[in-house]
């Protein structure tokens, strides 16, 4: 809610304008169904219908580059080892999405230019994988992309709602490991 002046004959009425109208939409509306949902039946096909949701918003927009979310994730991860060189099973380790067409993946990148493998000196049954200058440089653009969406994704929670959902979600994942 923000306030807002209006000025009328050299007058300044005051009135309140609601910025955003919240319509809920409980997930038995979503899934059309007339049947109650208990409690934790409710979270969880909550919690994977807005991951859903979330997971193709991020996508839809990672389209228009040509990369997929798990593309963007490994660049990511390959950025944070700082030009030291990634094993497959490392970077499979630290995805959001565990997959196993991992070697995919980091072949698309490749043909991108945006990575490079080679065959480790140690021990040839593995791959170092680092990043290269326009895997970075793209890294760059994407960031400020992902985080205005992740920024509008979450503009209606307060920094407490936020941080509660965090811990909710911990919670969450604890238990799910």
């Amino acid at each position: 809610m923000f306030n807002k002046y209006l000025i009328i004959s050299g007058l300044y009425i005051y009135f309140f304008t609601f910025v955003y109208t919240t319509v809920v939409m409980r997930i038995e509306d979503i899934l059309k169904t007339s049947k109650s949902l208990s409690d934790t039946k409710k979270t969880v096909v909550s919690l994977i219908y807005t991951a859903n949701l979330v997971n193709h918003k991020l996508n839809e927009s990672l389209k228009a580059h040509d990369i997929s979310l798990e593309q963007f994730n490994v660049l990511r991860i390959l950025r944070g080892k700082k030009g030291v060189a990634a094993s497959l099973s490392d970077i499979q380790e630290r995805m959001i999405t565990k997959m196993s067409n991992t070697t995919r993946l980091i072949d698309k990148l490749v043909v991108k230019n945006y990575v490079t493998k080679k065959l480790n000196a140690a021990n040839k049954r593995k791959l170092d994988i680092t990043i290269t200058k326009k895997g970075l440089e793209v890294l760059e653009t994407l960031d400020i992309l992902i985080d205005n969406i992740e920024k509008d994704l979450t503009s209606q929670l307060t920094k407490v709602e936020s941080r509660e959902l965090n811990k909710l979600l911990e919670k969450i994942r604890l238990i799910a490991n």
